[in-house]
């Protein structure tokens, strides 16, 4: 996300921003999609169902960078730049989003580890991650996306 980040902000990449929300949500789709698939089997006998994250996880992961990373240039284009410190502010900018998803990460991780130790908690916690999760995540996409493609016809 980094390399579109600059490119957008500097002007040298331009997207539509409601096709690039619009395709965002639509990333986020594809991904709760994927996590509604069964895992893959612990069987010897069976073969696992092969979904494009599992057979390509490297592209999705950079496609979705770069796709995100024009998502953020949307939004610090929002806020603006300061005019003689677009290099110091872009990378100030960028040191901020990764740190985000950093802490989101690890407040993740945290939930999940507090949800194992709870003997009681550990099938709410496989509920949660197995089927709850990624089906609120389905349908936030699903709005989104719809939203976005609708704004499209409203002018």
């Amino acid at each position: 996300h980094s390399l579109t980040l600059a490119l957008a902000t500097l002007g040298l990449v331009h997207v539509p921003a409601r096709a690039t929300e619009a395709a965002i949500a639509l990333s986020i789709l594809l991904l709760a999609v994927e996590l509604t698939r069964r895992p893959p089997s612990r069987s010897v006998d069976e073969v696992p169902r092969e979904t494009l994250t599992r057979r390509f996880p490297w592209l999705v992961a950079a496609l979705f960078g770069l796709l995100h990373g024009l998502g953020f240039a949307g939004a610090l284009s929002e806020i603006g730049l300061p005019t003689g410190a677009v290099p110091a502010a872009l990378f100030a900018f960028n040191v901020g989003v990764e740190l985000g998803q950093l802490i989101f990460v690890a407040a993740a991780l945290s939930l999940g580890a507090l949800l194992a130790r709870a003997p009681r908690l550990g099938e709410l916690r496989r509920r949660l991650l197995h089927a709850a999760l990624p089906y609120a995540l389905g349908v936030s996409a699903s709005y989104l996306l719809i939203a976005r493609v609708a704004s499209f016809f409203q002018g």
